[in-house]
């Protein structure tokens, strides 16, 4: 269980965020999570190997297809990928030197973060980075989606 304090030095001392299993589909909570934590200052690293190999950028960046191909420091690896597919992740996150292994809501591998927290490495797991930037420094509204995409108003 990470408390509210390490939480916040997570979050404070990171500045790059590599999103694993980022997707390039504006409605899918990968992309709103990216691009809300790009628009507070993150650097984010999208990983996904079905958009690096036609060469798509998400959000602005050049999407990689592993965490290896990522030659720029990693602070943060946030993981949208099935629990059971969290380990080799968490294995290249220690490669590259990352300071913290983060596993989105639903995302709980326990073999990872035993991996990641012994490698040194902060672990968080079930949480959204999003959500959790929001409430711990403001900017958490209702149902925690300031996304600016959900309107009540009609388009024109």
């Amino acid at each position: 269980m990470n408390s509210v304090e390490q939480l916040r030095k997570i979050l404070k001392q990171g500045h790059s965020i590599a999103v694993v299993g980022l997707s390039a589909e504006w409605h899918r909570p990968s992309y709103f999570a990216a691009k809300y934590m790009q628009e507070h200052g993150y650097r984010v690293f999208p990983v996904n190997p079905r958009y690096a190999a036609s060469g798509t950028e998400i959000l602005g960046e050049r999407c990689y297809a592993s965490l290896l191909e990522i030659e720029q420091p990693v602070d943060i690896v946030d993981v949208f990928r099935r629990s059971e597919d969290v380990l080799p992740i968490a294995e290249q996150a220690v490669q590259i030197g990352a300071k913290c292994l983060w596993q989105q809501i639903g995302v709980t591998n326990q073999e990872a973060d035993q991996l990641a927290r012994q490698a040194g490495l902060d672990s968080v797991m079930d949480r959204c980075v999003k959500i959790e930037y929001a409430r711990l420094f403001g900017g958490l509204n209702l149902v925690g989606v300031d996304t600016k995409i959900i309107s009540a108003k009609r388009p024109l």
